[in-house]
C-alpha cells in the first residue's frame, strides 16, 4: 500500500495522555490539586480553566501550563498571583521533561497559612504535576490535517478507493447528489493523499484545521 513507501520528511508523532488525571501534593498545610487534560487547542484551555474555577471558587490560585504541537513554539505558563516563575514554569518544565504535548495541567492551590518561599513553591507545583502524570496512560498520537471533500455521487467509488488505500477514517459523511465527507490525514501522508484526491474529477478540497 502507498503508505508503506512514504518518505518520512519529519516525525508527525507526539506523546500525550489518554484521559484526564488528577494528583495531590501537600506541604505545610497547603494543598496542591493537579488536574491534567489532553487538549487539541486553546479553546479547550479556556473551557477547562473556567470549569475548574467554578468547581474550586475558594482556591487561592489556579496556576497552569500547556503545550500544543510538535515543537516548543506554542505554550503558555501562568503563575496566577504566585511569585513570578514559581508555579507555571515548573509545571511547564515537567511537561517538557516527560516529552508531552497537547496537554494542559492546572494546579489549584488552597493556602494552608504558612509561606513556602519560591523554592518551596517550585517544588510543590512540580511535585503536584508529577503526581498527576504518574496516574496517566501515555499514548502516541499523530498530527493530522482535517479536510472536507465535496464531490458528485458518481465519483463515490474513486473517493472510497483513496480512503481505503491510505486507511483513512471518514467523518461527518453526507451522501446525496452532491456528497460531503470529512477526513483526517496524517502530516506524513498529506502530499500522497491530496495528490490522489486532486486527480478525481469535480472533487473540491477544503482545509478545516490541524489537530
Amino acid at each position: 500500500m502507498a503508505r508503506n513507501s512514504d518518505l518520512m520528511l519529519f516525525d508527525d508523532s507526539y506523546q500525550t495522555i489518554a484521559t484526564p488525571v488528577e494528583g495531590l501534593f501537600r506541604d505545610r498545610g497547603s494543598k496542591f490539586l493537579a488536574f491534567a487534560y489532553p487538549i487539541q487547542n486553546e479553546e479547550d484551555v479556556k473551557r477547562l480553566l473556567l470549569t475548574l474555577r467554578e468547581l474550586h471558587p475558594k482556591a487561592n490560585h489556579h496556576c497552569f501550563a500547556y503545550r500544543l504541537g510538535l515543537d516548543r513554539s506554542n505554550f503558555r505558563a501562568n503563575d496566577d498571583g504566585e511569585p513570578s516563575g514559581s508555579a507555571g514554569k515548573p509545571i511547564l518544565n515537567t511537561l517538557y521533561a516527560h516529552d508531552l504535548t497537547n496537554l494542559l495541567v492546572v494546579v489549584v492551590r488552597y493556602f494552608g497559612g504558612t509561606l513556602l518561599g519560591v523554592p518551596g513553591l517550585i517544588n510543590a507545583y512540580k511535585a503536584a504535576t508529577e503526581e498527576a502524570l504518574a496516574q496517566a496512560q501515555i499514548v502516541t498520537k499523530h498530527v493530522r490535517d482535517v479536510y472536507t471533500l465535496t464531490y458528485p455521487y458518481e465519483q463515490m467509488n474513486e473517493v472510497m478507493k483513496v480512503i481505503k488505500m491510505f486507511d483513512l477514517t471518514p467523518q461527518k459523511q453526507q451522501f446525496d447528489n452532491e456528497c460531503t465527507l470529512q477526513i483526517e490525514i496524517r502530516k506524513t501522508l498529506l502530499n500522497q493523499v491530496l495528490g490522489k484526491l486532486e486527480k478525481i474529477e469535480a472533487l473540491q478540497l477544503d482545509f478545516e484545521e490541524t489537530i
